[in-house]
């Protein structure tokens, strides 16, 4: 059963912190990249973080030296750690499930995508 269940949004102070968890089944989890994205009101949807088997972890300009991703895999739960958030970080952020993963960045190697947990930064 494919599946994918983000946690942790809430609205934070410029400047601020806060860690989003994705729960994943095994077999999502299994897969060879896994990846965040986020999406505001009326803009596309836009890589934000990803990171494949081997730990190599790849962010998008916007959020790199700012954003951590990380991955548990006892407990099979994605990470993505948002420091000196800034009132553009507002979006909804999204967990998903890559496929081919040659690049990462792109959503078009992604075909499976939670629900999506919202992060409001003033």
């Amino acid at each position: 059963h494919v599946q994918l269940v983000e946690s942790g949004g809430g609205s934070v102070q410029a400047g601020g912190s806060l860690t989003l968890s994705c729960t994943a089944s095994a077999y999502t989890y299994s897969s060879k990249c896994i990846g965040w994205f986020r999406q505001a009101p009326g803009k596309e949807r836009e890589a934000v973080a990803a990171i494949d088997m081997d730990g190599t972890t790849t962010y998008s300009d916007s959020v790199k030296g700012r954003f951590t991703i990380s991955r548990d895999n006892t407990k099979k739960v994605l990470y993505l750690q948002l420091n000196s958030l800034k009132t553009e970080d507002t979006a909804k952020y999204i967990c998903a499930k890559g496929v081919y993963c040659a690049n990462v960045l792109s959503p078009s190697e992604y075909d499976t995508w939670g629900q999506g947990t919202q992060v409001t930064v003033s």
